[in-house]
């Protein structure tokens, strides 16, 4: 028995899969019109008037909302794709697919231009399976197409129909081939007009160009041939499809690559420049592009100028242009010079302003007193910012005008950005140069000292500094003093204490000289002086000369 139903088991399941094998080979692929008959959980039952209903999902049949396109009862094409368990596999989608190949292979003509922009669906060993706008599947071979990404647009030219399998076959490559026919037969065209002024469509924007067709050539404009200003960014002036005059300037066979020129197109406008322009010529132009070295100005006219950021302004400390112009401000410039063989064209705006110089000198005279502020400290001194009417100066403070102490530098006691009082001492008009004075807004140690001391006097002090010509002795209260090496009678060293008479007080000058050998004298006046009060016997200062000569 057991024998027996195996063998029943074994004829059923060879029948089934004889059928169904059978049902394969005689409907898939076919069309034909089914009736909705169950709609149940995901799949859909289609009496397609087979032994058994085709199934289908129900994804088939569901709108974007989510809601069913037809109901149970309704008439609806189907395309038999497959079958599982006996049971035909439908596609109400592929269907209509179907039957839009066969509604394009019905009406086309081969004689007509037959190029379609499709989108890439799929892609197999085969080839791609791509899509036009209506729907209509196309297929391109492999050996028809470079590689390609789901979802790419492209134009492809139809290449075969076949009724029978309801196919259609398209090519990129044949698409291609003849784009790059047309390219070349118009490239050779336009090549012909090559010194010609003709009217483009910008293709394409890059940063070192433009590209644009002119009469089907593709030809590139590059960054510098577009303004007679120079380089520029064409993103700035242009947008794609705007239309240009380009003239034509070379073109490479070899290369097929194309030369194009917008400036060439227009009159040049340095002509008017050589014609119209001189240097020293004021001018009102608009400042167009600022950098940390200086700015670009437009005349109108496509050419720009360049105003370094030393001519900007009198202040030689200035650091960012921007603190004196702004982008698209008219301004008036002096043209200062003129280069038509390398086109360059240099402007100042600092010549038409007045100059702080000549407004100080104006203001001020020499004995003011007046307030500033340090801008800079160097080995010699410091220079001191003094405003103008319209601008500022700097005047110099020498070391030896900024203290009485002749051993003190600006740069041990001043600092950058300090605010300070000086007085004015000397305008260089043929030097522009202007001197200031610290230590005369203070109390001359020496006046001070002069007032309490006089010529002849004895005093004592400590030498400080040795030089050749003598040494400097500092005083009682900081006074410095000089006693040159033919008035010293003792050796002249640092630290030493000397004694001395005061030889000399200048008060104009702030200088006092110091001599051993005047004091010898006077304490030898003073001894004799003494000496004959007490005698009888009167000597002179003769008498000891000659008794020392003898």
């Amino acid at each position: 028995m057991a024998v027996q139903k195996h063998q029943i088991h074994e004829t059923d399941e060879d029948f089934a899969t004889l059928l169904e094998e059978s049902f394969k080979k005689e409907s898939n692929g076919s069309l034909c019109e089914g009736e909705i008959v169950n709609i149940k959980d995901n799949e859909v039952l289609v009496d397609v008037h087979k032994k058994s209903d085709g199934v289908m999902d129900i994804s088939e049949i569901t709108a974007n909302d989510g809601s069913l396109k037809y109901k149970i009862g309704d008439k609806i094409e189907v395309l038999i794709t497959g079958s599982r368990g006996g049971r035909p596999i439908v596609s109400h989608k592929k269907a209509l697919a179907k039957s839009k190949v066969a509604d394009f292979i019905a009406k086309y003509d081969e004689n007509a231009e037959n190029v379609f922009e499709v989108k890439i669906a799929s892609k197999n060993k085969g080839g791609y399976v791509a899509y036009d706008e209506n729907g209509v599947e196309f297929f391109i071979p492999r050996s028809q197409m470079r590689e390609a990404n789901v979802g790419t647009l492209t134009k492809v030219k139809v290449i075969k129909v076949d009724a029978e399998e309801n196919s259609i076959v398209a090519s990129k490559r044949r698409m291609s081939d003849a784009s790059r026919k047309e390219r070349k037969e118009a490239l050779e065209q336009i090549a012909a007009r090559t010194g010609e002024v003709v009217t483009g469509v910008i293709k394409k924007i890059t940063s070192y160009g433009m590209f644009v067709d002119v009469g089907g050539a593709d030809g590139l404009v590059h960054y510098k041939e577009i303004s007679y200003k120079g380089p520029i960014n064409p993103a700035s002036l242009y947008k794609e499809g705007d239309s240009v005059d380009v003239k034509i300037i070379s073109y490479d066979k070899d290369k097929k690559h194309l030369s194009l020129s917008i400036k060439a197109a227009q009159p040049d406008p340095w002509s008017e420049i050589k014609e119209g322009l001189s240097v020293g010529d004021a001018i009102r132009v608009t400042v167009s592009n600022i950098e940390p070295y200086g700015a670009f100005v437009d005349l109108g006219n496509d050419v720009e100028g360049f105003l370094h950021i030393s001519e900007i302004s009198w202040d030689k400390n200035i650091s960012n242009p921007k603190d004196f112009i702004k982008e698209g401000e008219s301004i008036d410039v002096e043209v200062i010079e003129i280069n038509h063989d390398t086109r360059r064209l240099r402007v100042s705006l600092k010549n038409l302003l007045a100059k702080p110089f000549d407004e100080f000198k104006a203001e001020h005279k020499a004995g003011d007193i007046l307030k500033g502020e340090i801008v800079s400290t160097t080995e010699f001194g410091a220079f001191v910012k003094i405003p103008t009417k319209s601008s500022f100066v700097e005047g110099l403070l020498h070391n030896e005008d900024a203290s009485w102490d002749r051993g003190k530098r600006c740069k041990d006691f001043l600092k950058v950005g300090e605010k300070i009082e000086v007085k004015l001492i000397k305008i260089d008009d043929k030097a522009g140069k202007i001197s200031l004075s610290l230590k005369e807004l203070q109390d001359s140690p020496i006046a001070d000292f002069a007032s309490k001391h006089k010529v002849g006097d004895k005093v004592t002090g400590s030498i400080k500094d040795v030089k050749g010509f003598g040494a400097f002795v500092e005083l009682v209260g900081g006074v410095e003093a000089l006693i040159r090496k033919e008035d010293a009678t003792d050796e002249l060293s640092v630290g030493a204490s000397i004694e001395a008479a005061i030889a000399d007080i200048d008060k104009s000058k702030a200088r006092i000289r110091l001599s051993q050998k005047k004091l010898r004298v006077q304490k030898e006046r003073e001894a004799l002086d003494k000496f004959n009060a007490a005698s009888d016997d009167k000597i002179t200062i003769g008498d000891i000369i000659k008794e020392q000569l003898n």
